[in-house]
């Protein structure tokens, strides 16, 4: 606890230490002086951990990520999954955007005046690079091709500072070098591993991995340069897979990251990584770490329980995609489309019940368990999200501290990633399998399909979300990386690279499937009639029971109740026309360059391109 109270005490310092308001350039009269702050290592430390305080994912960025992604139901909106975004609506591109590369940039030019031996300065080169590379990572996802910077620039260099963008395969090129550089020079000891929070080797090489998978499957998928609209102007697709293999590599043989894999606790032990204050340092390499000691909090259960903050809700076409225990598919049984949600978790993958609401679920409510069905006031499938989630009411309010650890990198991962870059490059093997996605689902109390390759598509799996793809391998890699993945702001990233987009377009948002309407229903199986699903707007339940209110053959936005072929009603929330939009150029692929980017190079008489399909203006 001391340690992480003078983590803390040292970001706050860092922070203030770091504060600028120029674009890239020097010359700031607010800055510190880099000869007489630059003495020694505590000043490169204090330096660096400041890095942490402005650039590390926050709780709510990390746990509410996927909400814009396909298998996600949320009834926030989001303007640039609509036909109404443009350049003028885009942003990114501020001087406050770019502040975080002046501050790396600033401390790489003027750290090695530091009293500190070859190897400590190597390290703090090594954090800084990561941070770098991190910083052109999100550009690079965000516009494609940017300007590469890696120096300061001085106020009067218009050149520099008007510089057209370089291409993304020079960015990307000069990413690999700062994660290659971080990677090979940054420690990894006892001190920089409390809590996981610190920059280290293994943190840059998980990191590296991310990164490469990312961009070879993005070029692999992407005949074309979203950034010009024409071919690459070099195949580099299988470069990147093998640095992301060769980096999993080097973590998975060295055996200090393991998963958390206790047999006994096969129902439990997954959710305890996300609800937890310590972390699980033996499978988390980087995370997030809170105390509410030093009034370091965040609220995240009320994003899961409160409709002030959004509305999450899963949908049954991911749900449905959880494989049976035996390993067998959920959606191979005959009258799957049918079973009610109390029947859904039956030998189902124990990860269904650690990430939505189950049959039997409680929480904590003034010192008493307490059941909870699914809370159809905030959630609109019926699959309401827990994962994040503390199971005990007092820490719902937007002003309750909560403490939990959040982590960003994971050793689970690590072994998707390895995976999915062999497979992509051919060359996964059975013992390769079982070292990877089979140890993810021994974990998660799957006994079968854990040892071979499989062999069969999974046709339900292959036409809702991949018909493109037709490796069986590939199939059963990325429903794996959905499900271990879940809700940890992965999924929009994964449906760009692979080229899914539309995705987030055409699949419908299901729920629950029910046995009629204008009759009590259990949800949740615990013998107890809960809810009324009313044909209409107006609520016309017992007062025994929670009405919910649905539209049959209507047109609008809402709640749909729709004929089940076999039997019952299939819940459904629909969206207005247009609201959901994905363009069929691809546009979306990339964010537009802000207008007000081009107008002010325009202005200065300089020259900066678009991504292609926005408008400049």
């Amino acid at each position: 606890m001391q340690t992480m109270k003078k983590l803390f005490l040292i970001l706050s310092v860092a922070a203030g230490l770091v504060s600028c308001e120029d674009f890239l350039t020097a010359g700031d009269p607010n800055k510190i002086d880099a000869p007489s702050y630059f003495r020694n290592e505590s000043d490169l430390e204090a330096y660096a951990n400041g890095f942490l305080q402005t650039m590390i994912p926050t709780a709510i960025s990390v746990a509410t990520g996927d909400a814009r992604a396909d298998y996600m139901a949320w009834r926030g909106e989001w303007q640039y999954l609509t036909d109404n975004f443009d350049a003028d609506d885009q942003s990114g591109w501020s001087t406050g955007s770019w502040e975080d590369l002046r501050n790396i940039n600033y401390f790489l030019g003027n750290f090695r005046r530091a009293a500190a031996g070859e190897a400590i300065l190597d390290h703090y080169e090594g954090v800084a690079r990561f941070w770098r590379a991190y910083f052109y990572m999100n550009k690079v996802k965000t516009f494609g091709a940017v300007p590469w910077y890696d120096r300061e620039i001085d106020a009067n260099d218009r050149e520099a500072l008007y510089k057209p963008r370089d291409s993304r395969e020079y960015v990307m090129r000069k990413v690999l070098e700062d994660l290659d550089f971080a990677s090979t020079h940054c420690i990894t000891n006892a001190k920089l591993e409390v809590n996981s929070v610190r920059i280290t080797r293994n943190v840059a090489l998980a990191f590296k991995a991310r990164c490469c998978l990312y961009e070879g499957t993005f070029r692999k998928y992407h005949a074309n340069d979203p950034s010009t609209g024409k071919p690459w102007t070099a195949d580099e697709s299988e470069m990147y897979l093998r640095a992301c293999a060769d980096a999993c590599e080097t973590l998975m043989g060295e055996g200090k990251y393991a998963l958390v894999s206790d047999p006994a606790k096969v129902a439990t032990q997954y959710r305890s990584l996300f609800t937890s204050e310590s972390v699980a340092s033996g499978e988390v390499i980087w995370a997030r770490a809170y105390d509410a000691s030093l009034n370091a909090t965040h609220i995240l259960n009320t994003y899961f329980v409160n409709m002030q903050y959004g509305s999450y809700s899963l949908t049954r076409q991911f749900v449905n995609t959880y494989l049976n225990r035996d390993g067998s598919r959920f959606t191979d049984k005959a009258g799957y489309e049918k079973t009610l949600f109390a029947d859904e978790f039956e030998n189902r993958d124990y990860r269904l019940m650690q990430s939505i609401r189950y049959p039997g679920y409680t929480r904590r409510n003034n010192n008493v368990n307490t059941p909870y069905a699914p809370d159809f006031g905030y959630c609109v499938t019926g699959y309401q999200p827990i994962k994040w989630v503390i199971d005990d009411t007092s820490m719902d309010s937007n002003t309750a501290p909560c403490a939990t650890s959040i982590p960003i990198l994971r050793y689970a991962e690590v072994l998707l990633n390895y995976a999915e870059a062999q497979a992509e490059l051919g060359v996964l093997t059975d013992s390769e399998w079982a070292l990877t996605v089979g140890a993810l689902r021994k974990r998660a109390g799957i006994t079968g399909g854990t040892e071979t390759l499989p062999t069969t598509v999974d046709s339900y799996l292959q036409s809702t979300f991949y018909p493109d793809v037709t490796s069986p391998v590939l199939l059963e890699i990325r429903r794996e990386r959905a499900i271990e993945l879940v809700a940890e702001g992965m999924r929009f990233d994964d449906l760009r690279r692979w080229k899914c987009g539309s995705l987030m377009e055409t699949l419908p948002w299901s729920g629950i499937h029910i046995p009629g309407l204008e009759q009590p229903v259990d949800v949740n199986g615990d013998g107890v009639n809960d809810y009324y699903f009313t044909e209409g707007e107006v609520a016309s339940a017992p007062a025994a029971y929670k009405n919910i209110a649905v539209r049959v053959n209507q047109d609008g936005v809402g709640l749909y109740a729709e004929a089940n072929p076999v039997s019952g009603y299939d819940l459904v929330y629909k969206t207005g026309a247009g609201d959901r939009y994905w363009y069929p150029d691809g546009r979306q692929y990339l964010y537009p360059i802000p207008a007000k980017v081009i107008r002010d190079y325009r202005n200065a008489g300089y020259t900066i391109s678009q991504n292609p399909e926005w408008d400049n203006e």
